[in-house]
């Protein structure tokens, strides 16, 4: 379908009505309403605003269309109220004694009490049972389900490597049956308004959504760096568009990680963690940082680094700086001052989350205490020439870019005041961090478009939450229509 006429929309913020025609993939007329002419295909608006297709920069596409098959514990304020969600969840829906039981979702930095395998093992005893922390960083699993990847371990909690590497052993459903998941979450990321996502699973994406075929949104396809040698022998380079995937599969950047996550306290720190003398876990030292980082660049390979804690920030840059190249890091949650410049004057995306800031507020005044002021610092990154783009890091936040772009603006996301409102920023630059930089839609543009029931730039964050999509287009094609 090459033509495609939106009739009755608003281009851009504040727009006048106006039709809006598509042609083989690109914006090619904005006329007057009522136009003429075929069309092979015609979109209502009812007068909503046209906007520039969303782009959510930060998921994880296989455990987000997991988790949305999970038992939910993000309610639980304790290790022991974990387990009794996941005893209401199995008393109300019943699994067979020999399906592997999986629960997502808790929050453990703020409990008083600690999960054990022993904990699990008392309430479903002989019970296969793995718990997947809010932030991926933590797995707590039953002895059941140690014995199942052939571990053995003193509490069943696996922090960072060890959690990710029993990620991996775990069970997990057919592939045919995964790709259907991840189908479905692709729709309905569309059905917010997504027009572009870069999967950051930790895969081989590219081998994974070749297989796939075409989905319902641009997918970037993220390099894992075991990934790094077969990758740099298949001859790929990021921004490369892959074989017979229409334009919408394109090589992504190269993943790595400094630090862990702040939830977990792995986040590595320039100061050490409340009550004891970690200042968080350092993943990758300079002295190998920076050579993969020099081997990824000079096979045209862009570094996306993962790096949460302060100390973790500095190393990341420091590292940009000494190979000389571009790249992203990756969350960027706590800065020490000196290096919020930096990101400008070297090139380096600051990739955020801002759903994160209102889900770890609590945790970051008892863990980041005294420094919270430089914690989640958008509009400090903004005004110093940074580039921002947003993510979901889903499954740690829903995938749903209105989410973090009212959190963005409003610093909060429940009844209580704004955290830190001098770190909030506006609007229309919130929305531009989450379409890709696009400001607004002009003709020539490609035709990656979402088509809102109203104007959003005066919503309440509320309101913005919850907005209506009526259209999403991704290359003048049509994902999603009500």
């Amino acid at each position: 379908m090459d033509d495609l006429l939106l009739r009755r929309v608003r281009p851009g913020l504040g727009g006048e009505l106006a039709d809006v025609r598509v042609n083989d993939g690109r914006v090619t007329a904005i006329t007057e309403p009522g136009s003429t002419g075929f069309a092979a295909r015609v979109v209502d608006g009812h007068g909503g605003t046209l906007l520039p297709g969303l782009v959510d920069a930060h998921v994880h596409l296989v455990q987000w269309a997991t988790s949305r098959r999970r038992i939910p514990l993000d309610a639980a304020r304790s290790a022991g109220e974990a387990v009794e969600l996941l005893l209401a969840h199995l008393l109300a829906t019943p699994a067979p004694q020999t399906e592997l039981v999986v629960g997502a979702g808790f929050r453990d930095a703020l409990w008083l009490d600690k999960p054990h395998k022993d904990l699990l093992q008392r309430a479903l005893p002989g019970r296969a049972v793995a718990l997947f922390s809010a932030d991926l960083h933590t797995l707590w699993l039953s002895p059941a389900a140690l014995k199942l990847i052939g571990r053995d371990h003193p509490t069943g909690v696996l922090l960072e490597g060890d959690c990710m590497t029993a990620t991996a052993q775990l069970p997990t459903a057919a592939i045919d049956v995964q790709d259907r998941w991840v189908a479905e979450a692709v729709a309905a990321a569309a059905a917010r308004g997504v027009t572009q996502i870069v999967d950051y699973e930790y895969a081989d994406t590219v081998a994974d959504w070749t297989r796939r075929g075409a989905p319902a949104a641009r997918i970037s396809c993220v390099i894992a760096r075991y990934l790094l040698d077969q990758t740099i022998e298949r001859g790929h380079r990021t921004g490369d568009v892959l074989p017979d995937s229409g334009g919408l599969l394109t090589v992504g950047p190269f993943k790595l990680f400094v630090d862990g996550s702040l939830n977990t306290r792995t986040a590595y720190c320039h100061d050490p963690y409340p009550g004891v003398d970690s200042p968080g876990l350092l993943e990758l030292p300079p002295a190998e940082l920076v050579p993969l980082l020099q081997r990824a660049f000079d096979h045209g390979l862009l570094p996306a680094v993962h790096a949460i804690g302060d100390r973790a920030n500095t190393i990341a840059l420091d590292a940009f700086e000494e190979v000389g190249c571009p790249g992203r890091i990756e969350h960027a949650q706590l800065l020490s001052p000196e290096d919020v410049p930096r990101f400008a004057a070297l090139g380096v995306i600051a990739a955020v989350q801002p759903a994160h800031q209102p889900d770890d507020r609590d945790v970051a005044d008892r863990h980041w205490h005294g420094r919270t002021a430089r914690a989640f610092p958008y509009r400090s990154l903004l005004e110093s020439g940074a580039r921002l783009e947003f993510g979901s890091d889903a499954p740690v936040a829903p995938l749903d870019p209105w989410d973090g772009i009212a959190s963005a603006v409003a610093r909060t996301d429940d009844d209580r005041p704004p955290w830190h409102p001098e770190q909030s920023i506006p609007f229309a630059d919130a929305l531009a961090a989450s379409s890709g930089g696009r400001r607004g839609v002009a003709v020539g543009d490609v035709a990656d478009l979402v088509v809102t029931a109203t104007d959003p730039s005066g919503l309440s964050p509320a309101d913005l939450r919850a907005l209506p999509v009526t259209a999403t287009i991704v290359d003048g094609h049509v994902t999603h229509q009500v």
